[in-house]
């Protein structure tokens, strides 16, 4: 090859080089730039996922969130959880994302949650296989089913636990709360009788699976994790032989043993495979125990700070059961849970000041653009529920415990005129959408039938001092020990 054949050759390979890099530049220019919302990506990797995860106090949005809603605004990005993110402290965002569930977004926990819940649980199905799993689980828990089924061992299960506490004696209120609320869920899910040896064994292999599933997913010897990984094998295997003894059953025709079961139900009335019914059964044993057992605890820690709460609730209690008394009935009714009018203000208060969901974790699956914004696809997207729910510019005075400001008629104690608390719209404890909590309605009855037997028999102080911390999942540092006095209102 010539010398100046060569020259040729490279001067065209520099044009076709200048060529492609003006039309990678001109492509570029075209382009549209994006407009993110303001914020920071942090360290590599992480991102901001410690900070954003430091504990704090649950009845704060913790100074991490403080801070950058000062800085940047209700919405902003970061790096979290590995991942490039908004974070949304912002009502009408958070409601726009949880109504274009499937169809702008999508679920998307860390893979570390569907490793310990399993990929069949329906905190991380996505799609059809999430709303046939939901399908099965709202028909278990039908308005019908509650109502003449579940309120009577709601009320059973409630004064097991109450019956249990010896006078002046100092214990978790905490413990006693998921003691409540376990032995329910294991009753109605596998028909096990609380206080025997196999719940008890049960019991104590899922409370070292919960320790797990909040704990950093580090799967090393002697870890939470690890131990917690071990805890669901053993539970899986319980579970699959119970369903093997089921199955015999219904087989030889003896299918009503355990009709009433949650296990029964979908071993009749669904095509679920083996590996998806355990998923679904460890799932709901998870979201049926600790979300209520907490919300209940919260309770009994911020009634007595609310003396004139207190006394409402003795008053509305007294009246149920004097009426009771004097038509000779025993067992609480639809109609008398009808009539706890200012106890499900105190649920719902409970339910916004506490906030045991703090965020969700979802995944932009389209480009988004809202409020200017825009929310590129692949991004994940974290609505903070708790953010909005101590808002001070929709809720009056947000870190005061104010049960009357769910009442519309302006009694007593309620909000300031001009209020906007109240308003549906921006209370989500459950979530929305098509992944609102299928047993929601299963929780606010729980706690409802649990605080009219406590205000009815038991006097209660803190023993020590406590508080609700939020880690992000929200739990008492010492239990929240309480000391209680028996008593009676009738």
């Amino acid at each position: 090859m010539s010398f100046s054949h060569l020259i040729l050759c490279s001067l065209s390979s520099i044009l076709a080089l200048l060529l492609i890099f003006i039309l990678f530049i001109k492509r570029k220019q075209t382009k549209p730039k994006l407009n993110l919302p303001p914020g920071k990506m942090g360290w590599p990797f992480i991102g901001e996922t410690i900070g954003y995860l430091k504990p704090y106090s649950a009845t704060t949005i913790g100074e991490f969130m403080e801070q950058h809603i000062a800085r940047y605004g209700k919405i902003y990005k970061s790096k979290l959880f590995g991942e490039k993110a908004i974070v949304s402290a912002d009502a009408g965002l958070n409601r726009f994302i949880l109504q274009n569930e499937g169809k702008l977004f999508e679920c998307s926990y860390p893979r570390s949650i569907g490793g310990i819940l399993g990929k069949w649980s329906m905190l991380v199905l996505v799609g059809d296989m999430h709303r046939d799993m939901r399908v099965i689980s709202l028909n278990f828990l039908s308005h019908a089913r509650l109502r003449t089924y579940m309120l009577k061992d709601v009320e059973k299960h409630t004064l097991l636990v109450l019956k249990s506490w010896k006078e002046n004696s100092t214990f978790s209120a905490q413990d006693e709360a998921k003691k409540f609320t376990f032995n329910l869920v294991a009753k109605h899910i596998l028909n096990l009788d609380p206080g025997n040896l196999e719940t008890e064994q049960l019991r104590k292999e899922y409370v070292t699976f919960m320790k797990g599933v909040v704990s950093v997913p580090l799967n090393l010897p002697g870890t939470a994790y690890r131990k917690a990984l071990k805890s669901r094998s053993t539970i899986l295997k319980f579970i699959e032989g119970k369903m093997e003894g089921r199955v015999r059953r219904i087989q030889e025709g003896n299918e009503s043993l355990e009709e009433e079961d949650l296990l029964n139900w979908v071993l009749k009335h669904s095509n679920l495979s083996t590996e998806q019914i355990l998923d679904l059964i460890l799932s709901l044993l998870f979201a049926g125990h600790e979300t209520s057992s907490v919300s209940i605890a919260l309770a009994i820690y911020f009634l007595p700070g609310c003396p004139q709460a207190m006394q409402q609730l003795k008053e509305e209690h007294r009246e149920i059961a004097r009426a009771k008394k004097q038509a000779g009935e025993v067992e609480l009714t639809w109609d008398d849970y009808k009539k706890m009018e200012f106890t499900h203000c105190v649920v719902n208060e409970t339910l916004r000041l506490g906030n045991v969901v703090r965020f969700l974790h979802r995944k932009a699956i389209k480009d988004v653009r809202y409020k200017g914004y825009d929310i590129p696809c692949g991004w994940k997207v974290l609505p903070v529920i708790a953010a909005v729910h101590l808002d001070p510019s929709l809720f009056d005075q947000p870190q005061h415990f104010n049960p009357w400001r769910w009442q519309n008629n302006g009694s007593r104690g309620s909000c300031p005129s001009g209020s906007i608390a109240s308003n549906n719209n921006n209370f989500l404890p459950f979530g929305g959408g098509p992944r609102l909590c299928a047993g929601s309605e299963l929780a606010k009855l729980e706690m409802a039938v649990f605080i009219h037997h406590l205000i009815l028999n038991y006097h209660w102080e803190l023993a020590d001092t406590d508080e609700a911390f939020a880690y992000p999942f929200v739990d008492f540092p010492k239990g929240l020990p309480i000391k209680v006095q028996a008593h009676s209102l009738l």
